[in-house]
């Protein structure tokens, strides 16, 4: 797959085939994608927490509050990302810039993650809905929780659906170096 195609196939998915193991080898070219993320200063400030087996159940729940993301619990891997520090360059250049970098890194990483997973014939989705507090205390993390990626395949008959993106011509605009004009 090229990276169009990879794009075009990842979609986020709320439907998955519990009783289908993610194996090994896909698992850890997933994670390895992962480490190759772009991050500020090459500071990668976030943890990964791989969640199987007897783990699933309760990270499951801290995600599915007031009824949100009930598929949770039929993934056969969830992966819980966490914030850690900054490299000291990174946190410099936060501080100046009054950027949150740890919080792009965190994007970047999640893109990877999807897409490998999507190359692998895996799916996912991206969650936000999460209780930090729960996640802290079931994973022993230091850091903040920000998102949980859920990992396996999709339950077999689940549509590649049509995707509803703005047009091109509303996300991007040229800029003529040359005459410094607009559009």
């Amino acid at each position: 797959m090229n990276f169009f195609e990879i794009a075009n196939a990842r979609q986020s998915c709320r439907a998955y085939d519990k009783n289908r193991a993610v194996e090994e080898e896909k698992l850890a070219a997933v994670l390895k994608s992962a480490r190759l993320a772009p991050s500020a200063c090459n500071g990668q400030p976030y943890h990964i927490t791989v969640c199987r087996g007897a783990a699933l159940a309760p990270v499951a729940k801290a995600v599915q509050g007031m009824g949100m993301n009930k598929f949770a619990s039929d993934a056969p891997v969830l992966l819980v990302i966490s914030e850690e520090p900054y490299v000291a360059s990174a946190a410099l250049g936060a501080k100046v810039k009054k950027n949150d970098y740890r919080s792009m890194d965190i994007g970047i990483l999640a893109a990877y993650i999807t897409a490998e997973a999507t190359a692998q014939g895996l799916s996912t989705c991206i969650l936000g809905w999460l209780s930090d507090k729960d996640l802290k205390s079931i994973c022993g993390l230091g850091g903040t929780a920000r998102l949980v990626i859920t990992l396996g395949y999709a339950k077999e008959g689940d549509p590649l659906r049509e995707k509803k993106r703005r047009a091109l011509s509303e996300l991007v605009t040229y800029i003529n170096e040359e005459k410094g004009e607009g559009k």
